[in-house]
Parts: structure tokens; C-alpha cells; sequence
């Protein structure tokens, strides 16, 4: 047993092999990001190369490791730099349309799943359809719409309009697929009992589908919190850009802040980690249960 298992573990290594050089792979400019972050320089190269360099020397200059590690970039990119203020701007907007999205995609989506109404069919292809254009084909017509239209441009209700209107139809279909997997025996009895369609909603239903609903709530956070083109175009005035936006002029043409670039991206990417390992027990039910029915 022990020798046909260390036979199993030699012809294994290969494979073991090709996962860590294509993991090491992966992370590399990752390591680079953090090395830069914490080095507390604005440049991009960490070591000084002599004219002559030996092996050692151009091996310290692709090691992504800095000279002296500190928190200088982090204080600075949030006291110098008026990158807090757009923090709260990424906050504002991604939990807003995440409250929105998810409130409207569960009842759409309830709706779909239940219901049998005149347009009913029609309503989850136009869905669908949007899903297969890309999202730049929207920009003019929503520019349009919230700017010219409506003035939001550069305010809080504006992007979180775009954001929710971008979310919502993934949302429903997943949502709508995860309905249809709840027994509609449990609505039954609950309405023997007297309870009323919005109780069976809210009590019955959503407990069940929490798994999609925490997936729906993601994706939601991530549309608002992550998006770069929409907010650069409807945002114009600098206090009222988002993190993604900001982070833009730190290497802009006259400016190669790349140590506050590179704090400001670790800082940025904090919360969405943190909603990971806050839904993942979530994350796979909810995507493979929405997923299989449509």
C-alpha cells in the first residue's frame, strides 16, 4: 500500500510542479504591487543596478522585495492625497447600488420565478439580450440619459442609477434560477396558515435564498466599487471621483506616482477580500443553484 502510494506521489510531482511555477506566475506582479507599496519610493525599481552588475545584482532587481519596508505611501496617499474623500465616494456609490440592486433583483426576480403575467417571457429575453452587448455600447446613450436629461452628471444618485441599471438583469436571472429551486410546497403551506404573499416573501423565501442573494449582493458591490469608465466618464469635478478614477492621475502624463498607486490599489482591493471571506460559505451554492435553471 505504502509503495503504490509513493508511486502515486512520484507521478504526481509533475503536475505539482506546473502548479506552483503557474501560481508563482500569477502572483509575481502581485508581490510587486505589495513590494512597491511598502518600499515608500515613487518609482518602479527598487535597487540600484551597477554599470557593471554581477548575477546577484540583477537577481536582487527582479526579486520583488524593497530595500526598507514602510508605511510612508499608506499615510501619505491618505492624508497628502485627497484619496479618502474618494474612498467614501466608492463607498456611497457601491453600497448604495448594492441596497438597490439586491431589492430590486429579489423581487424581479420572485416575480419571474412565481408569476404568470402578459410580458412575462418577453421581459427575461430583453435580460438576456442585454447581457450580450458589451457595457461601452451603453455609455453614450446613459450619458445622455443621466447627463443631459436628468444633470446627475458628477453626483452620488447618478452612477448609482448607471450601476444598478448595468447589475440588475445578471442579477434577476440568477436570482430567478435559484426560485425556481424552492419547493412551492413551503409558499403552499404558509398560505394555508394565513400568511400573506409578502410575509411568505420575506420570512419563507429570502431566508432560503440567502446563498443567492449574497452573490447578487457581490456583484452588485463589486459593479459600484470596481467600475473605471463609467465613473471617469460622468464624474468631472475631482472631489466627487471614485477610487478607480482617483487612482488614475497618481501616473497620469505629468505625474508617476507609482508607490502611491500602488498603496492606494492595495487599500482599494481591501474591502472586496473582506466580502469574499465574509460570503464565501455562500459564494459556490449560490452561483452553481442559479446557474443550473433558467
Amino acid at each position: 500500500m505504502s509503495r503504490s502510494r509513493r508511486s502515486d506521489e512520484i507521478s504526481q510531482l509533475p503536475v505539482h510542479l506546473f502548479l506552483v511555477v503557474f501560481v508563482i506566475l500569477t502572483i509575481y506582479p502581485l508581490l510587486w504591487v505589495v513590494t512597491i507599496a511598502f518600499s515608500g519610493q515613487q518609482n518602479l525599481a527598487i535597487a540600484d543596478v551597477p554599470p557593471d552588475p554581477t548575477f546577484f545584482d540583477r537577481l536582487r532587481a527582479v526579486i520583488p522585495w524593497p530595500a526598507t519596508i514602510t508605511w510612508s505611501n499608506f499615510k501619505s496617499v491618505m492624508t497628502d492625497q485627497p484619496f479618502a474623500r474618494w474612498l467614501l465616494n466608492s463607498a456611497v456609490v457601491a453600497g448604495a447600488t448594492t441596497v438597490v440592486g439586491v431589492f430590486l433583483a429579489t423581487t424581479a426576480g420572485y416575480a419571474f420565478s412565481r408569476f404568470r403575467f402578459p410580458g412575462r417571457r418577453a421581459g427575461m429575453l430583453s435580460f438576456l439580450v442585454s447581457q450580450m452587448f458589451p457595457g461601452t455600447l451603453m455609455l453614450i446613450p446613459l450619458y445622455i440619459i443621466i447627463v443631459g436629461w436628468l444633470g446627475l452628471g458628477s453626483s452620488w444618485i447618478g452612477l448609482i442609477l448607471v450601476y444598478t441599471t448595468v447589475a440588475i438583469p445578471f442579477c434577476v436571472w440568477m436570482l430567478k434560477g435559484y426560485f425556481d429551486t424552492i419547493p412551492l410546497d413551503l409558499e403552499e403551506s404558509a398560505r394555508i396558515d394565513g400568511a400573506t404573499p409578502g410575509q411568505i416573501f420575506r420570512h419563507i423565501i429570502l431566508p432560503l435564498a440567502k446563498p443567492a442573494v449574497a452573490v447578487t449582493a457581490l456583484f452588485s458591490f463589486m459593479t459600484g466599487w470596481n467600475e473605471f469608465i463609467i465613473a471617469a466618464t460622468f464624474m468631472d469635478q475631482e472631489s466627487m471621483y471614485t477610487a478607480p478614477v482617483g487612482l488614475r492621475f497618481f501616473v497620469g502624463g505629468y505625474s508617476q506616482q507609482w508607490g502611491y498607486f500602488a498603496a492606494g490599489s492595495i487599500i482599494v482591493a481591501i474591502p472586496v477580500v473582506l466580502l469574499f471571506l465574509f460570503l464565501q460559505k455562500y459564494l459556490v451554492s449560490g452561483l452553481t443553484a442559479g446557474a443550473v435553471k433558467g
